[in-house]
């Protein structure tokens, strides 16, 4: 199956909610080691214990893990086979963007059939030029993964660049329509292309517009839960209950007196509560 196949397959399973892997510094509870690598493997993989079953999406941030040198990329590749393993899609958000060889090398460590930090889709910044997303895509559709692009972002800074006007329209528009040729090599199955776009749950009326602009591309959508966005903003750009997947971490995985919690079991319930909450949420507003 393709990316985009087996994408939908878990959404329409599961729901749209995608449980973000972001071990924070400082975050971690002493229940789990705490902030170091080993701590960070413990907690990633009790948060795919409690994902499984109520939702079927996983993004890892790479950076988090990064932080801890060698031992923390071991972490995040220990991580991503646990979720792999237990029948999670795994979104690996590391936000790469260079050129030739370098980029083949980041694809290599990400999408390729053997890559190390086995994930089924990545994240990359396209604003270096289509040049940058070429490998990516290359390798994504011989192995059946995915690439996920910064269209509109969901951060205040965004405006900066992305809504700059470019010929008429914002820059961002301009990106997404470049990209028509590249979401048509993806294409699945079920109608859907592995080339997701990014696009933040802060401005709905912006994933309305990037919709009409990529009807096929599935959207990855942060800024709902913490960020301050509400379930209805974060489904503005899907189409008849589909479409992408709507991103919540802090509010999953650091609930409400999950510092407290006297035993992992205990965490887990209050993560699964929370997790079970906001996929009952998107699914209302969808």
């Amino acid at each position: 199956m393709t990316f985009a196949d087996r994408f939908i397959a878990k959404t329409r399973a599961h729901g749209p909610l995608c449980v973000g892997i972001d071990p924070h510094a400082g975050r971690i509870p002493a229940l789990f080691g705490g902030d170091t690598p080993d701590g960070l493997e413990a907690w990633g993989k009790a948060v795919i214990e409690a994902t499984t079953s109520r939702a079927g999406i996983v993004k890892p941030q790479v950076g988090l893990f990064e932080r801890h040198g060698w031992q923390g990329m071991r972490a995040l590749s220990r991580v991503c086979a646990a979720a792999k393993e237990a029948g999670l899609i795994v979104l690996a958000d590391a936000k790469r963007g260079d050129i030739g060889s370098t980029a083949e090398g980041y694809a290599a460590a990400y999408l390729a059939e053997d890559a190390p930090f086995a994930c089924d889709a990545l994240t990359v910044n396209p604003y270096m030029g289509l040049d940058t997303l070429e490998p990516h895509v290359r390798t994504a559709k011989a192995s059946g993964k995915g690439v996920i692009v910064l269209a509109r972002t969901s951060n205040p800074g965004s405006a900066d660049y992305q809504a700059r006007s470019l010929e008429g329209a914002p820059l961002f528009a301009r990106v997404v329509e470049s990209l028509a040729p590249m979401i048509s090599q993806l294409q699945g199955d079920c109608g859907w292309s592995g080339l997701m776009l990014v696009t933040g749950a802060t401005g709905p009326d912006e994933a309305r517009h990037l919709r009409t602009l990529a009807p096929s591309a599935l959207f990855l959508v942060p800024g709902y839960g913490a960020q301050g966005a509400g379930a209805s903003d974060a489904v503005a750009g899907f189409v008849d209950g589909e479409g992408g997947c709507v991103n919540a971490s802090r509010s999953l995985t650091f609930p409400q007196g999950a510092d407290e919690a006297s035993s992992i079991d205990a965490w887990k319930q209050l993560v699964g509560a929370a997790i079970d909450t906001a996929q009952a949420d998107l699914k209302q507003a969808l």
